[in-house]
């Protein structure tokens, strides 16, 4: 059985949709030709490749706090997906609420792009979501999990790194970021994206000088709170990506079905609530 029989989850996705949803005037980065994905052409590649649920992350790029976009797509196909939102760290307990009644599931922070401080700022928000059984998701890059690993790990309630904790593919798991991510494993409340192998690798596809850190993830977080995404549409890519030869490079770094399985569909369904749908 390949991947493209098995059933699968993709747990990091964007879409965009600037005709209908402008983006905002004071963004940083304004996705556009084929960066732009909308919510139709997002479900029409899920269904060519076996994709029965996805979780769409608000993006930093184009709409920032702006979740009108992602509210629509939930409500459009109620049901298929999940949303991670990008807020204000003094968003309110009700204005939570709604946004957890339409879909969304968690709250993404983006430190890689913002710096530490949109984190460590957000202390009450992190209780918050907690609070509500909600998720914490937090993008990070190089060496920035050593200072902030600590401080993640006194929080409450659930974590999910993204795309690996982005590390120096160069420097090794030993590296101080990294062996910080590893450390939250034993928290028992995180979970790690095995996705974004484009934006750390410093060699081309298929990013073979990153599979030695989604082995070192496994094993330490092991796949049942391990997820995979396919960064859709592939913002700011340094070459051309392509949903199916993304797939592949996943089966090549986890051949064996089983436990494939628990990272593409069984863990995902848990951890966003997919099997409320």
């Amino acid at each position: 059985m390949s991947v493209f029989d098995d059933d699968k989850i993709d747990c990091h996705c964007h879409v965009f949709d600037p005709v209908r949803f402008p983006y905002r005037d004071d963004t940083a980065y304004r996705p556009a030709q084929q960066e732009v994905g909308t919510p139709a052409q997002f479900v029409r590649v899920m269904d060519a490749y076996g994709v029965r649920h996805a979780l769409l992350v608000g993006p930093t790029s184009g709409y920032r706090t702006d979740n009108r976009c992602l509210i629509d797509t939930l409500e459009s196909w109620e049901g298929r997906f999940r949303g991670i939102a990008v807020v204000e760290s003094d968003i309110s307990r009700g204005e939570l609420i709604a946004l957890r009644r339409a879909g969304v599931v968690g709250v993404a922070f983006n430190p890689a792009m913002e710096g530490l401080d949109i984190v460590t700022r957000a202390a009450p928000l992190f209780a918050l979501l907690a609070d509500l059984g909600m998720i914490a998701q937090v993008q990070v890059e190089g060496d920035q999990m050593s200072a902030l690993g600590p401080w993640l790990a006194q929080q409450p309630g659930q974590l999910v790194i993204d795309h690996c904790g982005r590390p120096h593919s160069e420097a090794g798991i030993g590296q101080a970021g990294f062996d910080a991510l590893l450390r939250l494993a034993e928290s028992g409340r995180a979970s790690v994206k095995l996705s974004g192998w484009q934006k750390y690798s410093r060699t081309a596809h298929p990013y073979e000088d990153t599979w030695p850190y989604a082995h070192a993830l496994l094993r330490s977080f092991g796949p049942q709170q391990c997820v995979w995404g396919s960064d859709w549409p592939f913002l700011r890519a340094p070459e051309r990506l392509d949903y199916g030869p993304l797939l592949t490079l996943f089966e090549a770094i986890v051949p064996d079905a089983a436990t494939r399985r628990q990272i593409q569909w069984d863990t995902p369904r848990r951890l966003f609530g997919f099997d409320q749908a």
